[in-house]
């Protein structure tokens, strides 16, 4: 069946750990976890799972959850059921979901998993799929220093894989690949560096329209991820020859100034900082993405409320709207626009682990093009675990637009994976399977035995 990660980070401060629950579709950065296949008519999705009950080469379980598997889902949309899913790679011993996966399709039908490895010392995997439309049985193409792994296919050329490399921290790399097999040389895309710096840093999160292929990105001054801030925005529409702004300005890779032209959004001189959540198009192609900003990096009431965030290229100029506020910087959701209507899910309401990662879900619109925002559903509700790490599925079909897992930040539990429509109803993955195929179930579990 479909059960989830649960992990604990192991950073503590008076209001408990940086961020920890179920992370079975985290992070934000592995980017994209879900695509929906209109030539099979089903929705193919990875996530972090669980060896419960499975020894480990490295020895059982401990205090941070069953170690890690990185699997693989499926839903038919016309039965409407999901398959027993697949294990696509074991990580023998490892609790930690920084290395789970994420997921991209070719034109011939063949899945593709490139699972992240984590800084030096872990390395990541590429995996292909046996057979098309299928997720019987997978094969490793490539083993590679990736982390974060965020893959783009693009029709006729190939793949262009966006990815971090802790070579001085985390800094932002690019390579591409006509059959997924063979890569060209990692190349530096990223890399922001003061005169007084030791050290750079970034995270990124991606988007693609067609060719052009996108991402935002902050920056971490001397690699402090705890100091996060700035938003800059960069683009490719010639499979990464070359690099523009956002106007279509040539940029010179690496980027290595704080002050540069992709620059989107100023946060480091008022202190703030900033967790990019996704990326969206509107109707003329210009990129949005979703972001939560704070003043802290530790979880708490003494960091104020954190603000979510859109920030979009009107055509002319960075254009930036406040959402609602939340109480985690980890709060994790997702962002869709069609026309003037755009819509968020993510846990915005902050019941019932208050100050933990996540929360309940919320379903807010905004018909304005994004300026103004209207709570038009709370999704889950009297939740006993926090729900977090909404992610939306590539050319998502309902009832499947977007999966995410729930858990207890504070203490380990078993974490259930669901998944959502546009209209805000859930249905709750199979946690254990007796059949091959099982129609899940439709609404919120209502008081399941604690775990």
């Amino acid at each position: 069946g479909y059960k989830g990660i649960w992990f604990t980070l192991g950073q503590f401060s008076e209001y408990g750990d940086k961020y920890s629950g179920g992370l079975g579709t985290y992070t934000a950065k592995h980017i994209p976890l879900a695509i929906y296949s209109p030539a099979a008519d089903k929705t193919f999705f990875v996530y972090g799972g669980i060896a419960e009950d499975r020894e480990s080469s490295a020895g059982a379980s401990n205090t941070k959850g069953d170690y890690l598997l990185c699997m693989i889902g499926s839903f038919d949309h016309k039965t409407g059921t999901v398959e027993k899913p697949t294990v696509v790679h074991d990580k023998e011993g490892v609790f930690d979901p920084h290395d789970n996966p994420s997921i991209a399709m070719d034109s011939d039908g063949f899945i593709w998993v490139f699972v992240s490895g984590r800084g030096r010392g872990r390395p990541g995997f590429i995996y292909k799929s046996r057979s098309p439309n299928s997720i019987d049985a997978f094969d490793v193409m490539s083993e590679r220093e990736i982390t974060y792994p965020q893959p783009k296919y693009v029709e006729g050329k190939g793949f262009l894989h966006l990815f971090t490399k802790y070579l001085g921290v985390r800094l932002l790399y690019f390579s591409t690949s006509a059959d997924g097999v063979e890569w060209t040389d990692d190349k530096q895309i990223v890399a922001i560096k003061r005169e007084q710096d030791q050290y750079g840093g970034h995270y990124q999160i991606s988007g693609q329209l067609g060719e052009k292929i996108v991402f935002f990105y902050n920056w971490h001054p001397n690699g402090n991820v705890d100091r996060r801030t700035n938003i800059y925005y960069i683009q490719t529409t010639d499979f990464g020859k070359t690099w523009t702004t956002v106007d279509g300005m040539p940029v010179s890779i690496p980027v290595t100034e704080v002050a540069n032209p992709t620059l989107a959004k100023e946060f480091f001189s008022k202190g703030e900082k900033v967790y990019i959540k996704d990326v969206a198009f509107d109707r003329n192609g210009n990129p949005a993405a979703l972001y939560v900003s704070g003043a802290g990096h530790q979880p708490g009431p003494q960091n104020g409320p954190r603000e979510w965030q859109v920030i979009h290229w009107n055509g002319a100029e960075w254009a930036n709207h406040k959402i609602t506020t939340s109480d985690h910087n980890y709060d994790t959701g997702s962002l869709w626009i069609d026309g003037d209507k755009w819509v968020v899910i993510g846990p915005t309401e902050t019941s019932p682990q208050l100050w933990g990662g996540g929360g309940e879900l919320v379903l807010w619109e905004s018909k304005d093009g994004g300026k103004t925002w209207k709570a038009k559903k709370q999704i889950t509700k009297n939740s006993e675990l926090n729900h977090n790490y909404v992610r939306k599925v590539v050319n998502g079909k309902e009832p499947f637009k977007y999966f995410w897992g729930d858990g207890n930040p504070n203490s380990p539990n078993k974490s259930y994976l669901y998944f959502g429509d546009s209209k805000g109803r859930m249905w709750q993955l199979p946690y254990t399977m007796d059949s091959d195929r099982v129609r899940p179930e439709k609404g919120q579990r209502k008081n399941r035995k604690k775990h």
